[in-house]
């Protein structure tokens, strides 16, 4: 089965991640967003790698969340201590399938059924380098606002005139959440 599709239209799907990663995604993104971060999935650090997902605290902390559905998944993946490099706080996410020890002390932990997470384990704080913190925090927000943009111009080939979406482009909503 194919994972990524030429035939995509929505610039907010990349098509990459499996059925079972984005339900940890969503739980996961929930859960921030009710704690008042703005966040990103799959963002390109200046390293080349991707984060699963990376978010913006109130506070402004840098948070990266690694994403792993099996134990096979997080033994075949050893970038993962890259992204200290580009975060105040590190932590994996999965779901209730995978047994929650195998996943480093050192690092949080985010346990996601989809319709939202628990954090079972909060990560000790790394604070960046203040040219790191400028450097992550100016690729987020310029592939945030590269990305509304492209789901405006996808709404608007949609036909999407819906009331939530005007309200999204238009700032109405800034600031709440």
């Amino acid at each position: 089965m194919a994972i990524l599709s030429i035939h995509n239209d929505n610039p907010l799907i990349d098509g990459r991640q499996s059925q079972r990663a984005m339900m940890v995604r969503r739980g996961v993104q929930r859960f921030l967003h009710d704690m008042r971060h703005a966040v990103l999935p799959e963002l390109t650090l200046s390293s080349g790698r991707r984060a699963d997902l990376i978010s913006l605290s109130p506070k402004g902390e840098i948070w990266i969340v690694e994403i792993k559905t099996s134990i096979e998944d997080f033994r075949v993946d050893r970038k993962w201590p890259d992204y200290r490099l580009h975060s105040d706080r590190l932590f994996f996410a999965t779901h209730g399938g995978v047994p929650l020890d195998i996943f480093p002390e050192e690092c949080g932990l985010f346990l996601s059924d989809g319709y939202g997470a628990e954090m079972i384990r909060d990560a000790p704080e790394e604070r960046l380098s203040a040219p790191t913190r400028k450097s992550v925090s100016l690729n987020f927000a310029r592939v945030a606002a590269q990305r509304l943009m492209l789901a405006e111009w996808s709404a608007d080939r949609a036909g999407d005139t819906a009331p939530a979406m005007r309200e999204i482009v238009s700032g109405a909503l800034d600031g709440e959440g």
